[in-house]
């Protein structure tokens, strides 16, 4: 008998995070030949099948009417993607960091100014009211 509230045991775990599909363009190419080449009826199966939306077939077949076969490349996951330099990053991470400061440094040089201010006008009531 095991015990709901003890510890999670290793086969208790929830499974592991899913990854996502990544197709290649020659992958998209057949499918889309293969689903135009098919039958009225027998499209749905081929869309089973490959586990696939017919939104896929819809942008896909778009992609490649445009003649845009880099386009059938998702630029977002794509291996290809260039990467930024480290420097050019790191440089990019400071200077956002700075601006970021620098608002903040701005911010309590008034917030100071206004309590200075604040502190004068106190003063300046006591002494009348004496």
């Amino acid at each position: 008998m095991t015990s709901t509230n003890g510890p999670i045991a290793e086969s208790d775990d929830p499974a592991p995070r899913p990854v996502r599909r990544r197709f290649s363009a020659e992958y998209k190419l057949r499918i889309v030949a293969e689903y135009d080449a098919a039958p009225t009826g027998e499209k749905g199966a081929i869309l089973r099948r490959e586990r696939l939306y017919h939104s896929h077939i819809i942008e896909w077949r778009a992609a490649r009417d445009a003649g845009a076969m880099a386009t059938l490349i998702d630029q977002r996951t794509s291996p290809a993607r260039p990467k930024k330099a480290a420097e050019q990053a790191e440089l990019e991470r400071l200077r956002k960091k700075v601006a970021r400061l620098e608002k903040e440094g701005a911010q309590k040089d008034a917030a100071l100014e206004l309590l200075g201010k604040a502190h004068a006008l106190l003063e300046l009531l006591s002494e009348s009211a004496d």
